[in-house]
Formats: structure tokens, sequence, C-alpha cells
């Protein structure tokens, strides 16, 4: 059984809420505007695209369509608009809401544009990390950092659009201060 005491022993004293640190005062970075200006170019992209593939379905002279799909083809045409408009807008402000830090004990994640979430890993309990690259990242020369915790099998949090360079930094942090007891 354990006992508290004053010769450093086992200890679990309750925290008044005014000693707990201020999250709020965590100095958070940006991740990089290139990740942000990729994901506004694809949603537009990809919106684009569909928007051109529907007109020239509707226009195009090579078969006949039948009536109700002509019908339907406004409907169709501003459904697809709004959304691509929903989705281009989501990044506009939600991507400069990306934020993360790395502390020496823990590393933490800020997103989210209508549910916020901060989540923070003790480097300690990392298992593992790994970046990934798509083909827009690493023309953009960025890469995401997935952050997997002990004991489970899914990333704990991913925090994408680092520059390479500062991605492979922290991976190495992370790697090198892993098995370092918490002080």
């Amino acid at each position: 059984m354990f006992s508290a005491s004053n010769t450093g022993g086992f200890s679990n004293e309750p925290l008044s809420q005014d000693d707990l640190p201020a999250l709020e005062a965590l100095p958070l970075t940006p991740v990089s505007k290139k990740y942000r200006l990729i994901n506004l170019g694809v949603s537009a992209t990809i919106t684009l695209l569909i928007l051109s593939a529907i007109t020239t379905g509707r226009y195009q002279t090579f078969f006949s369509i039948p009536d109700e799909l002509r019908r339907i083809f406004p409907y169709a045409f501003a459904v697809v608009a709004i959304l691509g408009v929903l989705w281009f807008t989501y990044h506009f402000f939600a991507d400069k809401k990306i934020k993360f830090a790395v502390r020496e004990q823990d590393i933490s994640k800020q997103s989210g544009l209508v549910f916020r979430q901060l989540s923070c890993q003790p480097i300690l309990r990392v298992q593992h990390v790994e970046l990934k690259r798509g083909p827009l990242a690493r023309w953009a020369g960025l890469a995401s950092l997935q952050v997997f915790s002990a004991g489970g099998e899914m990333h704990t949090f991913e925090i994408p659009g680092l520059e390479v360079d500062d991605a492979n930094r922290i991976r190495q942090f992370i790697l090198d201060h892993k098995d370092v007891s918490a002080r």
C-alpha cells in the first residue's frame, strides 16, 4: 500500500484550479500557408471539373439526353456549385485555425472551425511518428506528421501542412526524447 510521505514516496495531492497551467497561453505555431493554398486550389479545381462535366454532358451533341435529365441539370449544377463554395469557404477559414506546439514534454495540435479541438500528446507516450507526403505536398515541399500513441493502432493526431525540414526536425526531436524520463 502506498502512503504519502515527505521522503519522496508516492504522493497524489489535489491541485487548485488556479494552479493549473492555462492552455490558452500555449504558444501555437500555424501550419504553412501553402497548405491552405493547396486545399483551396483542390476544392476549386474539383468543383470546376465536376461543373464542367455536368455542363458538357448536358450540352453535348453526340447522343440525346432524356428530358428528365435535362430538367434536373440546373438543380444538379446548383447543388454542386453550392457544395463547392461551402468546401472552399470551409478551407478558407478552417485551415487558418490549424496550429501546433512542441514543448519539452508534449506536442499539441489545435484545429477546428465550428468544433474546436486541442490535442496534447505526452512525448513519453509516443509509440512512433510518421511523415506522410502526397504528390501535391511533395510538390509544395510540405509533409504531414502523424503521431501514434502507445496502446492505439490509429494515429493520435496529425499535423498537416508542415514544411518538410520542420516536420523532420519535430519527428527527430520526438524520437530522441520519447524514451527520456519526465523531469
